[in-house]
């Protein structure tokens, strides 16, 4: 296992350097263009893709549901080429590639001094809007993050992560670690919108009961801390443009797992509703209904 991890790696670290070669506006089309050499000739995960799209979009014809696949190939094949080019990424370039119309409401919000829960979903490039909202909020975030499979990999990614100041917790390791920044005021984020676990809690996403993350708003409840959402849009010159939105604490069940399912379902709401405008850039390839 550790000889196929290591190919993996230098395999990662050629494409790396040869995007870095290229410059980014290159990178995104190169991307791009394999995003589309993979949907037609090694269609990985394929099937589960449209068969989210086909959930999530009922009334689609079937030539509408394969384009639309075919569009979630490319800009995700960009998004992965942009990340392999992050060792090559200035933070200059980087405030220029992603911005923040209403990130003076994030800053007032961390003013009432109760800390911030930050959520985003893996839509367009998650790992650029982290990056850059700890540079432009001029504020340290604790990413939340998942290990990645190849510990190589996953050291790279942290490595990245980490070069402008942000720190990492990894997912499930340190919930105390995490309150006690909400308690110091400061900032955390996570990227929470894939599929939960089968025992848990479910909500209404695209209309289907489905199994979610309940971490975001049980820690927003349990340290009485602020709960904002925000996705990275891509636009059409393929800059990033992120707006958040704070989610309601009003009305909320007494009960404390009643109150849970209810602020999950308000945020999960909200990226249903960017999802369905911009359907092409949220990753489709995860098994959001798996049961």
């Amino acid at each position: 296992m550790d000889l196929q991890n290591k190919l993996e790696f230098f395999l990662f670290q050629v494409f790396s350097r040869i995007f870095s070669i290229l410059g980014l506006r290159a990178t995104r089309y190169l991307g791009k263009a394999l995003g589309a050499l993979f949907f037609y000739c090694i269609p990985i995960r394929k099937k589960v893709v449209i068969k989210n799209l086909k959930i999530a979009f009922p009334g689609y014809p079937s030539s509408q549901i394969s384009r639309l696949a075919r569009k979630n190939y490319e800009a995700l094949g960009m998004t992965f080429a942009e990340i392999l080019y992050l060792p090559a990424l200035t933070k200059e370039r980087l405030v220029k590639e992603m911005k923040f119309p209403n990130i003076e409401d994030v800053r007032k919000v961390l003013q009432r001094g109760k800390g911030l829960v930050m959520m985003t979903a893996h839509f367009g490039n998650w790992e650029y809007s982290a990056l850059s909202m700890g540079l432009q909020l001029g504020n340290e975030l604790a990413v939340i993050v998942k290990n990645q499979r190849n510990p190589y990999v996953d050291k790279w990614m942290n490595d990245v992560r980490t070069r402008w100041g942000n720190a990492i917790v990894p997912l499930g390791i340190s919930i105390k670690e995490i309150m006690q920044r909400l308690r110091d005021k400061k900032p955390v984020a996570m990227a929470a919108d894939q599929r939960g676990p089968e025992e848990g809690i479910r909500v209404q996403f695209f209309n289907t009961p489905s199994a979610v993350f309940t971490g975001p708003a049980a820690l927003a409840l349990k340290c009485n801390a602020p709960l904002i959402i925000g996705f990275p849009i891509r636009l059409p010159d393929y800059t990033y443009e992120m707006k958040f939105y704070e989610i309601s604490m009003e009305g909320l069940p007494a009960n404390q797992n009643d109150a849970v399912q209810e602020l999950t379902q308000r945020h999960t709401t909200i990226l249903e509703d960017i999802v369905r405008k911009y359907p092409d850039q949220w990753f489709w390839m995860h098994n959001r209904w798996k049961y």
